[in-house]
């Protein structure tokens, strides 16, 4: 792999580190203590000779047998082509690619003496939720090793980041593009020496702006000849594929269908419903016996704020993520959800999307979404690792006309139904007065000042 020299004034601005021992082999464990036996039309991580430390920590995660974008990635990313991906959050892409660059650190160890911030692998995601995700995946499969994985996010400590860095030698790096930036303008973070590239969710990347600045971040990585470089996104627009074109050599296509994710494990319900008749259907909905956790999903953020406030005056234990939420915060509320402190978790696209639990019995659609992927990516909420699970959207007059585009790209309808009874019973009205009393405060909050002549501020632009 790539053996460049360091900057001339790397001396200065970075911190000299020592190369830590070789990555602890798994001498108390021996692959036979893994059997999984071969089966028709499955594959095996065993069938892919990975190194023992990784098996073992695929053995401790519960993983058998290769998900459809692992079994036909896997023999060319480990070969080391580059691979451009289409495949849908929860079809189990994220081990994909990290078995890939785990395997590729564990085979090609650095001899001698490296840098502080000398990344060997960069792991680019649009969202902090999604990196954090990703970093927390990377460390399950790297805890036979002795491979660091760090995490760069915006909204974080940055001092805290910035002395981690220089603590302890970094092989893997998940960022998104905007704080990684930061880090290499102040030369704490180096990508000069990056061997592995991976650039997850490129679509959403495309949607939220951030091109630009990872047009910027692939500059500063060596040529795509001498690096690995993997994409991967939900769709295969022209974009996406032009990006391909500039920042990959001869890459493999692999094209997972997105009909397999959204359908086979969730059953999906279309309701034909009044504005009006949202919050009393989602309130009885949350008393159903098989509802153990349900996310929220609406289209802007004030509808997330609003539906938080709703659900709490009504009794329940329930989160918020949204752009507008410090970023600890949405941390907490996830590990909540996550530990089922809380039961109801609403979300806005951006911050539930690349979301990994694999608990969640039931996903409702508060508003449907504008984009039909949207759609796909919300439900895949649930239904994962195996299990069952149901989803339930809210289509009123104002929505309904999403329907047949989110049919188009399922490829099969949809059954738009009335609600059952049991769902449109009416909330109790000591309940229905907290929650008329929590609309009317909010009402006066966010009443525009009329008179004295002044003229109305312009909020500010959404991320």
């Amino acid at each position: 792999m790539l053996n460049c020299p360091p900057p001339a004034d790397r001396e200065t601005t970075g911190t000299r580190l020592k190369n830590p021992n070789s990555p602890a082999d798994a001498q108390d464990w021996r692959i036979e203590q893994f059997e999984v036996p071969p089966s028709a039309g499955k594959q095996r991580f065993h069938d892919f000779d990975l190194s023992p430390s990784l098996m073992r920590a695929i053995q401790a995660l519960g993983f058998r047998y290769c998900s459809p974008i692992q079994a036909r990635s896997l023999p060319y990313s480990l070969a080391g082509h580059d691979v451009l991906g289409r495949a849908q959050t929860g079809t189990g892409k994220t081990a994909a690619f990290l078995i890939s660059v785990i395997e590729d650190l564990l085979h090609n160890p650095i001899e001698g003496e490296r840098y502080a911030g000398e990344a060997r692998a960069l792991i680019l995601a649009p969202t902090r939720e999604l990196v954090l995700q990703i970093a927390a995946d990377a460390k399950d499969l790297t805890r036979f090793t002795d491979l660091k994985v760090h995490t760069l996010v915006g909204g974080m400590d940055y001092g805290k980041q910035r002395n981690q860095l220089h603590r302890e030698l970094v092989d893997i790096l998940v960022a998104t593009p905007g704080r990684l930036i930061d880090f290499c303008d102040s030369n704490d973070v180096y990508l000069d020496h990056v061997e592995m590239l991976v650039i997850d969710e490129a679509d959403r990347m495309l949607d939220m702006g951030f091109i630009p600045q990872v047009r910027r971040i692939v500059r500063l990585t060596p040529r795509r000849e001498h690096r690995q470089t993997m994409m991967f996104s939900a769709t295969f627009s022209k974009d996406v594929l032009n990006l391909a074109d500039q920042w990959m050599f001869e890459p493999a296509r692999v094209e997972i269908e997105p009909e397999s994710v959204a359908t086979a494990t969730v059953d999906q319900h279309i309701y034909l419903v009044s504005g009006d008749e949202k919050d009393t259907m989602l309130f009885n909905l949350l008393l159903q016996s098989d509802v153990e956790s349900l996310m929220v999903f609406a289209n802007r953020r004030d509808q997330c704020r609003k539906l938080h406030d709703a659900l709490s005056s009504l009794g329940f234990k329930v989160g918020l993520l949204s752009g507008e939420i410090d970023q600890n915060k949405r941390v907490k509320t996830l590990d909540a959800f996550k530990n089922r402190q809380i039961k109801v978790l609403v979300a806005t696209d951006v911050a539930g999307r690349g979301i990994h639990i694999n608990d969640v019995s039931h996903v409702v659609n508060y508003t449907l979404p504008e984009e039909p992927e949207d759609y796909v990516h919300r439900i895949g909420r649930t239904g994962r690792a195996g299990t069952r699970g149901t989803s339930v959207s809210f289509a009123c007059e104002d929505d309904a006309f999403r329907v047949p585009a989110i049919e188009a790209l399922l490829g099969h309808p949809i059954r738009c139904e009335q609600p059952p009874e049991n769902l449109l019973k009416a909330i109790p009205e000591d309940l229905q007065q907290a929650l008329q009393k929590q609309r009317a405060s909010e009402r006066r909050t966010h009443r525009p000042n009329s008179g004295g002549g002044g003229q109305r501020r312009r909020p500010p632009p959404r991320r």
